[in-house]
């Protein structure tokens, strides 16, 4: 045990010639700002009816989940929470395209999406399921009537549109039509993905029914909606203290100028959580598929804290507990869900905390080499890079999580290019940090047997000590980017870092050393050793099958590492063998 100015290191290894060298650090001389509170962390929930894409995890999943990392990884006491959208039109058109039921269709697809997180390395505390959570139906249940007790909703006839030859009523995605707004085509008729404006039957021009492909007309039904214009006033003093990019406020505060209306709740439906009304018209109705998706947040909390703590009530500590900061991650076409309707819904319930920040990425388009320009990422065209089968080629999840987060959709639309993808993975991942790695670690084993020394950083060179500046300086700035939710700038930060510590190799050219100044060579390889264990350490919320490689090079157990121990010095001890982290792509 060592200690100085309040800083105390203890340091817990095993003989030299063990496979494995755990190295504990405890730092008490900073505060760490994150280790106080809670924090809860939601992913958008996903329809259960197929398979994920690139445009999926660039959207929300890779996002939060770096998040999330970067939140434990300063000791945060952080629930990471998801699950699949399982009620809905979606499902039920998928349902009968493959000939299952609804609820087989969902628990399929609920267990395909889970084993395409988990090979991204995509952990989340709970994955769930909105029909498999034995908490959701009551919750969503007692959420509606709670707002209906207290005169949110109206109860209104409305036209709604009408298939004739199957002589049902049609939901949102079985009606297709054009934007009365921007013109775009083929748009579901509750929102257009390109301009983002709620659509109904009087802004969805020329409608046709995904049934039978006749047009659809317009018949009476009777629907409880939710008056948003009472939240006006509290959607707007909630957006202005929201942590929400910039881009995504201006969207809001545009909806918001419009005026808020009303809107409905219900659909006839036969697959959903029952309407818990006794009126006689509620029969056979169900709640909108986005007034009980968001509460999925909620019950999958309690479903967590039931498995966790013994206890389902526990989740109040997350969701009503002022001392607990909520975030909420999602892609643009959910903005109105969760900045508005969400908002309202949460504040006319009264109990429950309204989001500390809702971070929005864009669509990720997508570029293939036979084709002459990007396209939308389409399921329904097949134009997608499937995650699963990204993984069973032998796809690096690593290098996927660099790459989606390199080419993020932050601001606007970006593009997945499989040949750019291939030339970012050989020369940035390969030859600038996996290089960096394998040379050092090679040149410490060869030349002095493993061993790398315990460095008293009060004693470095001038070199030695500027690249300890930047080294402190990329904690900080990556720490203030993942916060602000530019991940991408995170990275790239990192990365430069990792070409600062190539440039600073080459200058010290320990190589040359050990043939003229052997005990120099050693100390530059065992200080490089120390900033690669640093680099680990900040690339661990991006690239953690990466970081989890280089623990395992340098002997140290990952779980003793925290973001607070970037810059503290390794004991003198004996590392492992190199490997190749990135096999180059040919």
């Amino acid at each position: 045990m060592y200690c100085k100015k309040n800083k105390i290191y203890l340091y817990i290894i095993f003989d030299l010639k063990s496979s494995i060298i755990i190295t504990f650090f405890i730092s008490m001389n900073s505060h760490n700002k994150h280790f106080q509170k809670r924090y809860l962390i939601t992913a958008a929930l996903p329809y259960s009816n197929g398979k994920l894409h690139v445009g999926h995890i660039a959207g929300s999943y890779l996002p939060s989940d770096i998040f999330v990392r970067y939140l434990k990884l300063n000791q945060a006491n952080a629930m990471f929470i998801c699950g699949s959208d399982d009620h809905g039109v979606a499902i039920t058109i998928t349902a009968e395209k493959e000939n299952k039921t609804p609820r087989e269709t969902a628990e399929f697809y609920n267990q395909k999406q889970k084993e395409n997180f988990v090979s991204l390395g995509i952990n989340f505390d709970i994955y769930s399921s909105t029909c498999g959570n034995p908490f959701h139906t009551k919750t969503s249940q007692d959420l509606f009537l709670e707002l209906y007790n207290k005169g949110y909703f109206d109860k209104i006839e409305t036209d709604q549109f009408y298939d004739t030859v199957k002589n049902k009523f049609l939901a949102d995605r079985y009606v297709k039509g054009e934007c009365s707004y921007c013109g775009a085509k083929n748009q579901n008729s509750d929102q257009c993905e390109e301009c983002g404006k709620a659509l109904d039957t009087e802004t969805l021009k020329n409608p046709i029914s995904m049934l039978s492909q006749t047009p659809a007309i317009l018949k009476k039904t009777t629907h409880w909606f939710l008056d948003l214009s009472k939240s006006e006033s509290i959607v707007a003093e909630w957006l202005e203290a929201a942590e929400i990019k910039e881009n995504t406020k201006n969207f809001v505060k545009g909806l918001l100028s419009t005026g808020l209306v009303k809107r409905s709740m219900t659909r006839d439906l036969t697959w959903g959580i029952p309407v818990p009304l006794a009126d006689p018209e509620a029969k056979d109705k169900v709640l909108y598929v986005w007034f009980d998706a968001p509460i999925g947040y909620i019950s999958n909390t309690k479903e967590l804290c039931q498995r966790k703590f013994g206890s389902a009530d526990k989740y109040q500590e997350w969701w009503k507990d002022k001392d607990c900061k909520i975030y909420h991650f999602i892609g643009e076409d959910n903005t109105i869900f969760h900045a508005v309707i969400w908002i309202a819904m949460l504040h006319a319930e009264g109990s429950f905390n309204l989001p500390t920040g809702v971070a929005v990425n864009n669509f990720l388009n997508i570029k293939f080499s036979n084709t002459e320009a990007a396209e939308k990422i389409s399921k329904s065209r097949g134009s997608a890079i499937w995650i699963d089968d990204f993984i069973a080629q032998g796809g690096d999840p690593d290098g996927l999580r660099y790459y989606l987060t390199m080419i993020a959709p932050e601001q606007a639309r970006t593009v997945y290019n499989p040949l750019d993808y291939v030339t970012r993975y050989n020369s940035e991942l390969g030859n600038v940090l996996g290089n960096l790695v394998s040379r050092v670690v090679a040149m410490v084993n060869k030349n002095f047997n493993g061993i790398i020394l315990n460095l008293d950083p009060a004693k470095l060179d001038e070199s030695s000590k500027r690249i300890f500046g930047l080294l402190k300086n990329t904690q900080q700035v990556v720490g203030e980017n993942i916060e602000n939710y530019y991940f991408k700038s995170a990275l790239e930060d990192v990365m430069n870092f990792c070409r600062q510590c190539n440039r600073y190799l080459d200058e010290q050219a320990p190589w040359k050393l050990l043939k003229t100044d052997q005990e120099k060579a050693q100390f530059i390889l065992s200080w490089t050793i120390n900033l690669i264990k640093d680099i680990s350490i900040l690339i661990q919320p991006f690239l953690p099958f990466t970081s989890a490689k280089i623990h395992k090079i340098l002997k140290i157990n990952s779980y003793a590492l925290h973001w607070n121990n970037i810059g503290e010095t390794l004991p003198e001890m004996q590392i492992g063998q190199a490997e190749i982290l990135f096999p180059k792509i040919e």
